[in-house]
C-alpha cells in the first residue's frame, strides 16, 4: 500500500513503497507488440563477401571457358540498346552456341587479361584495353567472319529517344496532328508541357497558335519531351552496333571506324 496512517490521522505517502512500485515498472517485460519494417535497422557492411567473391570468380571462368570453346571474340559498341532490341541478336547467335557478354568491364578485363602477363591467351591483352565505357559487349563465336560482320554492322533500326538523348532533328506539331487524339488525352498533353484545350469536342492548340515545336534539332530530350514524341510517332534515336576489334587464334584486328 502506498499510503499509511501519519502521527495526526492523515494519510501520507509511504516513499519506500512507491519507489518499490517504481522500480517493479521499469523491469516489467514489455509485450510482444508487431515491430515495424519502417524501424528495421540494416547493416550494409555485413554483406557475404565469400559469396560476393564466389560470383566474380565464377563469372571470369565462364569468360575463359568461352575463349577455349569459340574461335573468334568481337569486341562491339552499341548505342541506344533496349533489351527488346538486342533479344534477337542473342536469338540469332543461340543456335551453334555462341555467348555475348555484356557489363562488368572489370572482370571482363580481369578474365582476359590486362597485360602480357595476365593475359589468357596470346594478344588477349589488346582487347580488354579497349574495354572502356558503358555500352561494350563481347561476342564469343566459331561462325564465319564475313557472316558476324555483315549482321552487326547491319543492326540499325529507328527506336524512340529516352530522356537525357539528343534530338535527330526538330519535330513541330499542329492542331492536324492533334485531331486524332481523343479529348482524353488533353491532360496527358498538359502535362507534358504542351498548351492545349478543347473546342468543338477536339482537342486543339490554345491561344490561336497553329504550331507547336516539341524540339529542336541537337536539343536534349527531357523525360516530357520523349512522351510527346511517342505520341506523334516520332523516333529520334537509332539501335546500332559498331565493332572496334577481333580476336582468333592469337591474331588481333582492330576495325576502323
Amino acid at each position: 500500500a502506498l499510503w499509511k496512517e501519519s502521527l495526526f490521522g492523515a494519510p501520507s505517502i509511504d516513499l519506500s513503497a512507491r519507489q518499490s512500485v517504481i522500480e517493479n515498472r521499469n523491469t516489467k517485460p514489455l509485450l510482444n507488440m508487431p515491430r515495424s519494417r519502417r524501424s528495421r535497422e540494416v547493416a550494409l557492411t555485413q554483406t557475404d563477401k565469400r559469396s560476393t567473391r564466389d560470383h566474380k570468380s565464377k563469372y571470369i571462368e565462364e569468360v575463359r571457358d568461352a575463349v577455349d570453346k569459340h574461335e573468334s571474340i568481337y569486341l562491339f559498341r552499341y548505342e541506344n540498346m533496349r533489351s527488346s532490341k538486342f533479344k534477337n541478336v542473342r536469338l540469332f547467335f543461340r543456335d551453334d552456341g555462341s555467348r555475348i557478354f555484356l557489363g562488368k568491364n572489370k572482370l571482363l578485363q580481369i578474365a582476359l587479361g590486362r597485360s602480357a602477363e595476365e593475359e589468357y591467351s596470346e594478344n588477349l591483352q589488346h582487347v580488354a584495353k579497349r574495354i572502356t565505357g558503358g555500352s561494350v559487349g563481347l561476342l564469343f563465336t566459331s561462325r564465319n567472319v564475313k557472316e558476324v560482320e555483315d549482321y552487326l554492322l547491319s543492326l540499325q533500326e529507328p527506336d524512340y529517344a529516352r530522356a537525357g538523348s539528343v534530338a535527330e532533328r526538330e519535330v513541330n506539331v499542329g492542331n492536324d496532328d492533334l485531331a486524332r487524339f481523343p479529348v482524353s488525352m488533353m491532360e496527358q498533353f498538359r502535362k507534358s508541357g504542351m498548351p492545349v484545350e478543347i473546342k468543338t469536342g477536339k482537342v486543339v492548340l490554345r491561344d490561336g497558335r497553329s504550331l507547336y515545336q516539341i524540339c529542336k534539332q541537337e536539343e536534349i530530350l527531357s523525360a516530357e519531351k520523349c512522351k510527346l514524341l511517342v505520341h506523334f510517332g516520332s523516333k529520334q534515336s537509332t539501335f546500332k552496333v559498331e565493332l572496334v576489334c577481333r580476336w582468333s587464334g592469337g591474331e588481333f584486328d582492330e576495325y576502323q571506324p
